[in-house]
């Protein structure tokens, strides 16, 4: 076991699957799974890219980390604590202070500036009009947005759709981004600024899990994760890579 890979295990897990299976019923007699046993540890501020072609299962894997769906057997623990035992109502709550998320398809208001945008989670938890409106900037700013508060998605390029996602998903000050197929929708010089963002993101102490099925995205992490028919394939950590070098 390499040095890195010995730390991390070392060190306690923000995100833990145990053995983690999720089976879809297709009627009576069809079953698909989706999962088949995936073990995963991560420890806070990684960065981490679950990879796959489609069918792998690293969508459903991130539907899971994000307590937006749970597994059909096995555990996820969250920060320690296994996602059975919290309440519906506590975990949406969880959700929205402890992870963003971004989307392929920025899922963006479209009759809505992006300040406003960005603001919407602030609204959901209650915040008054003027803090919302001063951490919504500040988020944009985060990503380069600050001359783009008041354009409305469709006066945005794909580019800054995107970036405006990230600056929603980080409004609320989470320790975790968990991005599926972020860069998707984007061409080259969008999808290197997007993944310079999530680079950026992650040197100031966030847990970012990008989950992917490009190569070239995937080697921007620090970690690689394959997926393949619902089982991890390999794990590989580019730092001990280039420790070993």
């Amino acid at each position: 076991m390499s040095s890195l890979a010995a730390g991390r295990r070392a060190r306690r897990a923000v995100i833990e699957v145990q053995d983690v299976e999720r089976v879809y019923r297709l009627g009576e007699d069809v079953q698909v799974r989706a999962l088949a046993g995936v073990s995963l540890r991560i420890a806070p501020g990684e960065f981490v890219a679950i990879m796959g072609s489609s069918g792998s299962g690293k969508s459903t894997l991130m539907h899971i980390l994000g307590c937006l769906d749970a597994p059909t057997a096995g555990r996820y623990l969250l920060d320690g604590v296994d996602a059975r035992d919290i309440a519906e109502d506590d975990l949406a709550d969880l959700r929205n202070r402890k992870i963003g998320f971004v989307f392929q398809s920025f899922n963006l208001v479209a009759r809505t500036t992006a300040v406003a945008n960005v603001e919407l989670p602030l609204a959901y938890a209650g915040l008054r009009r003027r803090e919302r409106r001063a951490r919504a900037t500040a988020a944009l700013a985060a990503v380069g947005m600050e001359d783009r508060l008041n354009h409305l998605p469709s006066e945005l390029s794909g580019g800054q759709q995107q970036r405006a996602a990230v600056a929603r998903a980080i409004v609320t000050d989470p320790a975790i981004v968990l991005a599926d197929e972020p860069t998707g929708n984007l061409d080259s010089r969008s999808t290197d600024e997007i993944l310079g963002v999530f680079a950026r993101l992650n040197a100031e102490g966030r847990t970012v899990v990008l989950i992917t099925h490009e190569s070239d995205v995937a080697a921007r992490a620090r970690r690689v994760v394959r997926l393949g028919d619902g089982r991890v394939l390999s794990d590989d950590a580019t730092g001990a890579r280039e420790e070993a070098a």
